[in-house]
């Protein structure tokens, strides 16, 4: 169950040639694809292109249609590998994922495909997931690039052209038997914006068509003595057939004219250039510029003829390259250098070395560059439009908000049945003493920021247990190895479990069951219990794990803690040898509430009962400790003044937000804390037998009170006399 549809959608990728389409960039990418005649798709989710995953799911009668073949692949290494359909055949295939860390997951298949090269276009969709908003180490794409030679191509995010980049691709690909990496920034992803349709193209071959009439050409397989003269291929003839493919195509683009200085950027970067540009008055919102750009939509391999091209003329040249190193730079570098240009180049010494080029970050630069190279655009208006930008420049006081509002860490969504988890694991260190916790990717690497502060390391998806596997000391303290049913199918179950059973690994394998890919937006796994009908799911953890040899296996409710902490310590104390697995499942919250107040809603309006529980802090009975919070984390419990006027302490709060999982109130019973901690069923529409129970405690209740403060009233007359 994806995070988000796209089943209406969907049918806008029927429109013909001629109509103008309105919609979203990753939809506007899988138009290109079938207008491009791919043969196949695959891929893994992962941000930012985890909605590809989705709409492409969601599309299967499209798909269908056209003879085209779609497949959720287990890894990205397997995505990587399903390309090998493009080798021997003209088969346009394309595949995507999460990069950087999605790249080096199918490092081994794509170096392979590079070396050996393609017949039919092969397109790997890469989201590159960069800047102040990712998730993962900060790298680029264009290292691996660079290492297989793959072309990488970085269209402006603008959709006619990201459109025409993933036609252009398969041609590319096609004209140079190399595979060509299209590189989409998250906002490339979810822009909207209008281009043109095409007919969508059936495949020149289908895969069943090509399965039926198998061709064999040695020379692109990857062993002696072909794989000598690859490279001899790739320098003499693939190399070459790019360049001139690239420049015949005009892929690049020139923006603006005269002058004597100019900037070039990386196309995904253009938008916020030109932006920075328009503050300055160097530029309007619809791109013309005074400053002449090269825009770099193939940012590997580059053009140095191109590039000098671009210089004629010039005094001094900007490269805006987010990230590093910055190898762009360093190649034009070499190639004025080499051509004895005296064109002096700017770049890192303007802008930042690292992190991401934010349109106030490029403003800086943009400066930096204008000071040495053009001080005369920077007039009085440019300034003070970047003093109005920029409250550094204009030494506006801006108050330190970490002195106001303490840090908030991110953190386990409210009702995470992943949270429990790591509160029982607290609790039980609490008694035994730390342990070394080996963490994965995915949600529960929250448990290793506050408040539970739990978790060592991270070496990537599905690694969990690999991690941790050089702790096998016989007779030690325990080490507990998390790992997501997420990265279980990825990668765990052979590299963590497979690995500790035949090596007789006695550390805890501790496997988080939320029955979705839950860190990537929901999408189904083999474990999911209700997967979609083009696939088979609820294929069992506890199965899979005991047909690789695992002895020791238990499965427990994440929600009930004593059960969670009790296991853990039973699994320390095994003298079982080999690992020990335990199967922690309950289901993503997040999913779960998007399915259950879609439900509710349709039965509020249809008059049904509809019951759901609320918790909350009795304020006369909680002491202040909050020791609740310290287990929890969770945001919903909360703080809020204490109504008794004697005590000074705050009382624990439960907010709005609280979707009733119950883990205030287990924390609180597994920790023997105070009992504050109490449930209301609110019911709507009930039925005839509850309002009679509802009508007669109301009427004795308000009986009750009424005799109260009547009695009340006359003991203060009594002492008033």
């Amino acid at each position: 169950m994806a995070e988000r549809s796209f089943s209406e959608e969907v049918e806008l990728l029927r429109a013909g040639a001629g109509t103008e389409l309105h919609m979203e960039g990753i939809l506007a990418v899988t138009k290109a694809l079938l207008q491009s005649g791919v043969a196949y798709v695959g891929g893994y989710q992962g941000a930012p292109i985890s909605h590809l995953m989705d709409v492409l799911n969601d599309a299967q009668e499209i798909l269908g249609e056209l003879g085209v073949h779609f497949e959720t692949n287990a890894s990205e290494a397997a995505a990587a590998a399903m390309l090998a359909a493009s080798v021997n055949y003209p088969l346009r295939g394309a595949v995507t994922w999460k990069s950087t860390v999605g790249t080096n997951v199918a490092s081994d298949a794509l170096a392979n495909l590079a070396s050996g090269g393609v017949t039919g276009g092969a397109l790997i969709v890469i989201g590159e997931d960069y800047g102040e908003g990712s998730s993962i180490m900060q790298e680029r794409s264009h290292a691996f690039a660079m290492k297989s030679q793959i072309w990488l191509l970085d269209p402006r995010p603008h959709l006619p052209l990201v459109t025409e980049m993933v036609e252009k691709g398969f041609e590319l690909s096609e004209a140079s038997n190399t595979p060509v990496m299209l590189e989409l920034r998250i906002r490339a992803c979810h822009v909207y914006g209008r281009f043109t349709a095409k007919d969508n193209r059936p495949p020149v071959m289908t895969v069943r068509e090509a399965a039926a009439n198998p061709v064999r050409d040695t020379s692109r397989i990857v062993v002696p003595p072909a794989n000598f003269l690859h490279e001899k291929e790739k320098i003499e003839q693939r190399w070459p057939a790019a360049l001139r493919f690239i420049k015949e195509h005009r892929l690049n683009e020139f923006f603006g004219a005269g002058g004597d200085i100019g900037i070039v950027v990386q196309g995904g970067l253009y938008n916020s250039l030109i932006r920075a540009l328009r503050i300055l008055g160097l530029s309007d919102d619809f791109g013309e510029t005074r400053i002449p750009l090269y825009c770099l939509n193939v940012t590997y391999p580059l053009l140095d003829d191109e590039f000098l091209c671009f210089c004629e003329g010039k005094r001094a040249v900007l490269v805006v390259e987010e990230g590093q190193p910055d190898f762009i730079e360093q190649s034009f570098h070499k190639t004025l250098r080499q051509a004895g240009s005296d064109v002096r180049l700017f770049g890192k010494d303007c802008l930042p070395t690292w992190g991401e080029y934010t349109t106030g970050a490029i403003l800086g630069g943009l400066r930096k560059f204008l000071e040495a190279a053009a001080p005369a655009l920077l007039a009085p208006p440019a300034q003070t439009a970047v003093q109005a930008f920029d409250p550094a420049a204009a030494r506006i006081p801006v108050r330190d908000l970490s002195t106001v509002v303490p840090p908030r860490p991110a953190g386990f969504c409210t009702g995470c049945p992943e949270r429990p988890i790591f509160s029982a694991m607290k609790l039980l260190q609490q008694e035994t003493g730390p342990m070394h916790v080996s963490c994965d990717i995915g949600c529960h690497l929250f448990s290793i920021l506050p408040p539970f502060g739990i978790g060592n390391t991270t070496m990537g998806y599905g690694l969990g247990g690999a991690g941790g596997s050089a702790f096998n000391a016989k007779g030690g303290a325990p080490v507990v190895n998390v790992i997501g049913d997420g990265g279980f199918w990825h990668n765990g179950l052979t590299s963590g479990i497979g690995g500790a059973v035949f090596n007789q690994n006695d550390n805890i394998f501790l496997i988080v069951d939320n029955n979705y890919s839950a860190a990537t937006g929901g999408q189904d796994i083999p474990s999911s219990r209700a997967a979609p009908g083009n696939r088979k799911g609820n294929n069992s953890i506890e199965r899979a794990v005991d047909g690789v040899g695992v002895n020791w296996i238990r499965t427990v409710d994440t929600y009930d803690v004593a059960a969670v902490k009790a296991t853990l310590k039973e699994a320390a104390e095994s003298g079982v040898a080999g690992p020990k697995v335990i199967v922690a499942r309950n289901e993503c919250m997040l999913n779960k509430q998007r399915r259950v107040k879609r439900e509710r809603s349709d039965a509020l309006k249809a008059g049904e009962r509809v019951s759901r529980s609320r918790f909350y802090v009795d304020a006369d009975t909680c002491t202040g400790d909050h020791a609740c919070m310290r287990l929890s984390g969770c945001p919903s419990l909360t703080l809020r003044e204490n109504p008794n006027p004697l005590r000074e302490d705050p009382v624990a709060y439960v907010d709005n937000s609280c979707v009733g999982c119950g883990l205030c109130g287990a924390n609180a019973h597994a920790a023997v804390l105070c009992p504050s901690f109490a449930r209301a069923d609110v019911v709507s529409n009930p039925g005839w037998g509850e309002r009679l129970v509802h009508d007669v405690r109301h009427t004795v209740i308000g009986t009750l009170q009424r005799w109260s403060e009547r009695r009340r009233e006359r003991r203060l007359a009594v002492l008033g006399a």
